[in-house]
């Protein structure tokens, strides 16, 4: 099982980009997918959506801005993603942590182009497939369009509400939702935000024409949101909406 993602988030400059993309998919992905436990990885790009205008989100300086690309490592725990003792008892170059092992200069070059880089590694809390769960391309595989939320509760109150609401109502109703392939509630163990949601669909189209549907077979999941939400405060820019660039699209 896949319980562990490494989530990042980040912005490119123009210039370089495609350099930096050529790099990222066809040497940097590789080097990590052979570390142990590394079971997949998926890249996106952000599809432009804007959030709910009733969402809040942080103001926080210190969280960084990125997300015009998101970059997802899936693997067999989060503790796979760990950066190891060394990387904190021994600072230095030599003790980068374990996912940055074995970076040449040039690597380090292309990943310094990133900026408003923010990193979450969560564990799945739940997940459920959808209708469209035969469509996924392979087991280990995400879907061509994916939606990634990441936001922090405050209360205890709103934990357990929110804790009921996808157990009760979201996941459920994901299930039968056209267009989807699956949903996973996950919470984080290192990063901003401590739950994040992460929903796959076959495509940005069906992902734009069936997610509004929710309020129409499900009034009263609608009325809930409607109160609840605008508790909940969200990363910058989140929900995110991603079309994949890797794996190719078939």
């Amino acid at each position: 099982m896949d319980l562990g993602i490494w989530a990042t988030w980040y912005d490119l400059p123009a210039q370089g980009r495609d350099p930096y993309l050529a790099w990222l998919h066809g040497t940097y992905i590789p080097k990590i997918l052979e570390k142990p436990g590394v079971l997949w990885a998926a890249h996106y790009a952000s599809a432009g959506v804007e959030p709910a205008s009733r969402l809040r989100h942080t103001t926080d300086a210190s969280v960084p801005t990125g997300n015009d690309h998101i970059l997802l490592f899936g693997g067999e725990t989060a503790n796979v993603f760990s950066k190891g003792v060394k990387a904190y008892t021994q600072p230095s170059p030599d003790h980068p942590g374990r996912m940055n092992e074995g970076l040449t200069a040039d690597d380090r070059k292309m990943l310094a182009l990133r900026t408003g880089e923010r990193v979450c590694i969560f564990a799945e809390q739940a997940r459920v497939d959808g209708p469209e769960a035969h469509r996924r391309e392979g087991p280990m595989v995400l879907a061509p369009c994916m939606q990634l939320g990441t936001f922090n509760a405050g209360t205890i109150e709103i934990e357990d509400e929110l804790l009921a609401w996808y157990a009760d109502w979201r996941m459920p109703a994901l299930r039968v939702l056209p267009g989807c392939i699956a949903i996973r509630k996950l919470v984080s163990v290192s990063g901003w935000a401590k739950h994040a949601v992460l929903y796959e669909f076959s495509s940005p189209e069906e992902r734009h024409e069936n997610m509004p549907k929710l309020r129409t077979l499900y009034p009263v999941e609608g009325e809930w949101s409607n109160r609840f939400v605008p508790h909940l405060l969200h990363a910058p820019g989140s929900p995110v909406v991603g079309k994949r660039l890797w794996p190719p699209l078939k």
